[in-house]
């Protein structure tokens, strides 16, 4: 798929959404990607997961790790599509955790998955709870870069999409100096 058909997906779901939101990372940005409004969609998760699979094709993958909540599908198409096995991480007290009794064994390598990354600090907590496993990170793949190639890993990374789209610490945006009603969409809120 070429970047045109990527972005009509997201457009044909109603994921790209114009206004004045808290990201996940509390800045605020006139943009929000609703994964979800795409991720309810089995055969347009099949798709873009596949995109991910061709990228990490070649090398071998034993496990596929993503972030609750949104994550949790995407890692579950994408192992589903390689026959590797899938896991996901959930926060407990402020940290990133393996729980529900998933077994990362030393040495099993592992793809990192997501739907959407803006400072990509979720992937960074992801990272670390993987690496605290000994398990071997092979690569990070991700739906949607909303940071226009800004954000860095120490792992191969590969986003289908990637976007810059304007963000702002509460103190500069100028949404809010407009007097924008700020919308909290993320599955966690700052406070």
């Amino acid at each position: 798929m070429d970047r045109e058909a990527i972005i009509e997906l997201f457009r044909k779901a109603g994921a790209f959404m114009e206004g004045h939101f808290l990201l996940t990372s509390g800045l605020h940005s006139p943009y929000y990607v609703e994964k979800f409004k795409l991720l309810q969609f089995p055969e347009y998760v099949e798709l873009l997961a596949r995109q991910i699979v061709a990228h990490f094709g070649s090398t071998t993958i034993d496990l596929v790790v993503g972030p609750a909540v949104g994550g949790i599908v995407l890692a579950y198409e994408v192992a589903r599509q390689l026959g590797a096995r899938m896991a996901f991480t959930e926060r407990e007290e402020g940290k990133m955790i393996f729980r529900r009794d998933f077994a990362i064994k030393e040495g099993e390598r592992v793809l990192v998955v997501e739907d959407v990354v803006t400072t990509g600090a979720s992937v960074h907590e992801v990272i670390k709870a993987v690496e605290e496993t000994k398990a071997v990170i092979v690569g990070i793949g991700v739906l949607v870069d909303r940071s226009g190639g800004k954000v860095q890993f120490a792992y191969p990374f590969y986003s289908l999409l990637e976007l810059e789209i304007a963000t702002y610490t509460p103190e500069e945006c100028p949404l809010c100096r407009e007097k924008i009603a700020l919308q909290k969409r993320g599955s966690r809120y700052l406070r």
